[in-house]
């Protein structure tokens, strides 16, 4: 089992455990670390072990967690790294939430949006369904395909309000502050679901309380897939709606009324400060080595261990 494995594994238990540590792992100054830094630290964690009271193997599994994959042991691309998130999707979900005059650059910043997200999505999945780790010709289609359809029906309340030349405020303001909630969360769920579902379909390595692999498991595969979606729609799902309702709420006061231009700085960094809040609480949610009960697991895996429950790496 790789050392990012093992960490979790004995580490992130709890909810509150696991947001202790994801709030230690986001620090963005990790991007700036080279691959032989990333190397020399992943040594001294194979050399040393998960000795966390030691300063130096505490830094190094930081670095470790944070931008090593834990099924190719290989370092993921620095814009699609756990702490690269906020950097790089803030601005974006900023952007997409804006009440755009026309189609064209409300669609722009969702192919922006939507196109990050899969690459998120893909470059932070559960690797061993494609053991070559490149994605087959039907994955890159099916990638394609999401990111075309989530872009377009992410500009939904634009196109709604363009083309059908929406005039009522009450109409404007649902299109803009009510339609985008379900929307955001619903399409970062599928864009997790198309995006990996190799993994339901080929199955992922799952093993036992010692850390052996003990086979494939489509069942933990769907499992995974299932708990990083709902992951992925709590995020962007709160992150839509939270500003939208302490807009409405500002609204109604006299300072607002008298000032209506500060609303739209108001929205644009509480939603910053909402998704920079979230992205931590969303990946704590579950935990990155997940568990399922060997009964729930394909027959063929059930003789394989004597253990009551197995271990798959839930991906991110």
């Amino acid at each position: 089992m790789d050392p990012n494995l093992e960490y979790w594994h004995h580490n992130g238990k709890s909810f509150l455990s696991r947001l202790r540590i994801w709030l230690n792992i986001l620090d963005p100054s990790s991007l700036l670390s080279s691959d032989a830094e990333i190397e020399n630290a992943r040594s001294l964690i194979r050399r040393e072990g998960n000795q966390q009271n030691n300063e130096k193997v505490s830094s190094a599994l930081k670095l470790s967690l944070s931008s090593v994959h834990a099924d190719t042991g290989e370092p993921i691309s620095i814009v699609f790294r756990p702490q690269a998130f906020l950097p790089v999707a803030a601005p974006l979900v900023i952007a997409s939430f804006l009440p755009h005059k026309g189609v064209t650059p409300a669609l722009f910043w969702q192919f922006m949006l939507q196109s990050y997200s899969a690459g998120f999505n893909q470059a932070n999945r559960n690797a061993t369904a494609s053991p070559d780790n490149k994605p087959s010709m039907k994955q890159a289609l099916l990638i394609t395909g999401t990111v075309a359809y989530s872009t377009l029906t992410g500009a939904l309340p634009q196109i709604l309000i363009q083309r059908l030349a929406v005039s009522s405020r009450s109409a404007q303001a649902f299109c803009r502050s009510v339609l985008p909630v379900p929307l955001s969360a619903c399409l970062a769920a599928f864009s997790v679901f198309v995006v990996r579902s190799e993994e339901s379909e080929n199955g992922i390595k799952v093993y036992d309380c010692n850390g052996n692999a003990v086979g494939i498991s489509k069942e933990a595969g769907f499992k995974a897939v299932k708990e990083t979606a709902i992951s992925r729609a709590t995020l962007f799902g709160t992150t839509a709606v939270v500003p939208n309702l302490l807009v409405l709420i500002l609204k109604r006061t006299k300072l607002a009324q008298r000032n209506t231009l500060m609303l739209a700085p108001v929205r644009h960094i509480s939603t910053a400060v909402v998704l920079g809040l979230m992205i931590p609480a969303s990946f704590s949610l579950f935990p990155q080595l997940g568990k399922i009960k060997k009964e729930h697991v394909e027959k063929e895996l059930q003789s394989l261990t004597d253990d009551g429950e197995l271990f798959y790496h839930r991906g991110l």
